[in-house]
């Protein structure tokens, strides 16, 4: 059996020290990088070999500048490259029709997770090949703060709809690895564990406000059950609650 050392295995250290970058130098990807960005996403797993995943490569400053509003994040279509991973339907769609065929299955939710699983493992693909050249990324789900705008800027079709950016650069910061919810809190072994004890996680707790208060930029003191028991999770209105009329005037997830 081959010893699993950090000599011989760079994706073992690069998955479990991988870290969000939101500053990037003012440069754009070679040609050459994005090929590769690319050709990860197209050789990415599928559901049933139906492919229904696209990506938008947004260079447009004044597209730029939208999604940076939407967003609510400076960094975001800042410096650096950011792409828009998309549910693609339609693609399929037209394929049916031009071949005599009607929707079929097309508006079901089950078809659109199908495909919303292909869309994620692709931007996951993206990320690690990025991150395997020496760049840095950021995931967005802010994309979707409001759904409605981006189909409207990224001028989607029906059967679409926009799931996560990704934004890759140069990296312009070091931040530290910020501590995750120990194993045993997340993984099981044949069932579910239902004991979720609010003392149990005081030592993660402290890990997480030692991360806060040590961190180079942006330091405050927070620990994780804080930031469960915070706004993020609060009752509130936002655009993001419009994300089903979205899905429905894409004629996603009718049925």
């Amino acid at each position: 059996m081959v010893k699993v050392t950090s000599e011989n295995n760079q994706v073992k250290d690069l998955l479990l020290n991988r870290r969000t970058i939101r500053a990037f130098k003012n440069r754009a990807l070679s040609q050459e990088q994005l090929d590769l960005l690319m050709e990860s996403a197209r050789q990415t797993a599928t559901s049933s070999f139906l492919q229904q995943s696209s990506v938008i490569h947004v260079t447009d400053f004044d597209k730029r500048k939208t999604i940076r509003k939407i967003c609510q994040q400076d960094y975001v279509g800042a410096n650096g490259d950011l792409f828009i991973f998309i549910v693609d339907l339609y693609r399929n769609q037209q394929i049916r029709k031009q071949s005599g065929n009607d929707d079929g299955r097309l508006h079901n939710t089950d078809v659109f997770f199908q495909a919303y699983d292909d869309t994620v493992l692709a931007i996951q693909n993206v990320a690690n090949m990025a991150e395997s050249l020496g760049l840095g990324t950021v995931f967005l789900g802010s994309i979707v703060n409001d759904s409605a705008k981006m189909v409207k800027i990224l001028n989607l079709p029906v059967l679409t709809f926009p799931v996560l950016g990704l934004q890759v650069g140069i990296p312009d910061q070091q931040p530290q690895l910020k501590p995750r919810l120990p194993l045993d809190f997340r993984t099981f072994e044949n069932e579910y564990n239902y004991d979720h004890t609010l003392s149990d996680l005081a030592d993660y707790d402290k890990n997480v406000q030692t991360y806060y208060d040590l961190r180079n930029s942006n330091q405050r003191i927070d620990s994780f059950t804080a930031q469960i028991n915070s706004a993020k999770l609060n009752h509130k209105k936002t655009k993001r609650d419009e994300i089903l009329n979205t899905l429905h005037r894409q004629e996603l997830c009718l049925h």
